[in-house]
């Protein structure tokens, strides 16, 4: 090569990363230069734990994003009757009233009836396997379509784990005292109950307890031990029921306008996404290192009698629920694609999880 050659592609080459030098910090200019400010509605009332308040909240959700971001994106967050009543973040998210909800997505099941197994599926998956599905299984992928058409992103942020059956101010001693009982229950598990004849009621979680003590329910579900134990459901009903069958693990919605969504640069998309995955993970083991005090509190000092469901009860609510999920699926095709899909990876998810987390439940129980 000669010297003249030698020269130019050495000048060339100082000149690209001269080049290179100059338009970095211009790119990093420009992408900090923009910033956002959304608003956040949610289902739940004013410093509700998990749901809007603490670790793994939507509040330190909103706090994680806005130190993430250097402020580039503020959420302000608004509690359910806040800004608009609890359970219209759905309407609200579509018409653009607000970028984003914290809710759970089978309250949409009007809207969406296959909305519901993005929360969860009565005798389904626990939080390992749905969060495994979502992630890795193609679940995410699935929510994001459906929800495209309707002009919504969505995420997982957050997740109680495995849920109690629910508060009864009668005992249960078999599948026939569901009939005629008047119980706040929503999702899947809701459909149910009504096989069942269970007068169906969806309410907010603020208004439970005043409906329950005053005998307009007759029972009540809403999370867990501590979360309960919040609202005062024992001070209305004494009998705590538990399987986890209608809840096996409950994940939060972060409901997103797409258009919103759409104009935010790819590394605030990435703080989104990376914050709420943040607050799943934080929140489910805040739920688990609180239920246990709160049960043995309830129990010793509160008279709550805490049971598991008879096993012949259990087994006829499994039998309801697969007919239920089955009619559901074949009344809507969505819900048929979601449902096949969710299946097929809980069938897999199952195998792997009766060999690797059931014995080490086994050794657990023998403590």
């Amino acid at each position: 090569m000669s010297m003249k050659r030698r020269e130019f592609l050495k000048a060339g080459a100082g000149a690209v990363a001269g080049a290179g030098a100059l338009s970095a910090p211009m790119i990093a200019k420009s992408q900090s230069s923009q910033s956002f400010t959304w608003r956040m509605t949610n289902a739940y009332p004013p410093e509700a734990p998990f749901y809007v308040a603490g670790p793994g909240s939507p509040e330190d959700f909103c706090a994680k994003v806005e130190a993430m971001s250097g402020g580039r994106l503020r959420i302000q967050h608004f509690a359910a009757g806040e800004l608009i009543p609890a359970l219209e973040g759905y309407e609200a998210v579509s018409a653009g009233t607000v970028e984003t909800n914290a809710a759970n997505a089978y309250f949409w099941a009007g809207q969406i009836p296959a909305a519901q197994y993005f929360t969860t599926v009565p005798f389904g998956m626990n939080f390992q396997g749905m969060n495994a599905w979502l992630y890795h299984g193609g679940g995410l992928e699935l929510w994001h379509e459906l929800y495209a058409s309707r002009g919504l992103v969505a995420f997982p942020m957050g997740n109680t784990g495995v849920q109690m059956t629910g508060w009864f101010r009668e005992p249960i001693t078999s599948v026939e005292d569901f009939n005629g009982l008047n119980m706040r229950i929503p999702g899947l598990a809701g459909k149910v109950y009504a096989e069942l004849g269970v007068n169906v009621r969806l309410l907010p979680g603020g208004e439970i307890f005043p409906a329950l003590e005053r005998g307009v329910l007759d029972a009540a579900e809403f999370v867990g031990p501590y979360q309960d134990r919040r609202l005062g459901l024992h001070q209305a009903a004494k009998y705590y029921y538990t399987t986890g069958w209608h809840e096996p693990s409950n994940a939060t919605e972060l409901l997103i306008n797409a258009d919103a969504w759409a104009e935010l640069p790819d590394d605030l998309k990435a703080i989104v996404q990376t914050a709420a995955m943040a607050c799943n993970l934080e929140s489910h083991t805040w739920s688990e290192a609180n239920n246990s005090d709160a049960l043995t509190d309830l129990v010793e000092n509160e008279g709550v009698i805490a049971d598991t469901l008879p096993e012949s009860v259990v087994a006829r609510l499994r039998e309801v629920t697969m007919d239920v999920l089955e009619q559901g699926a074949n009344a809507d095709p969505e819900t048929r694609k979601v449902h096949d899909a969710y299946f097929a990876f809980l069938s897999k998810h199952a195998s792997w999880a009766g060999l690797s987390e059931g014995p080490v439940q086994q050794f657990l129980s023998m403590g």
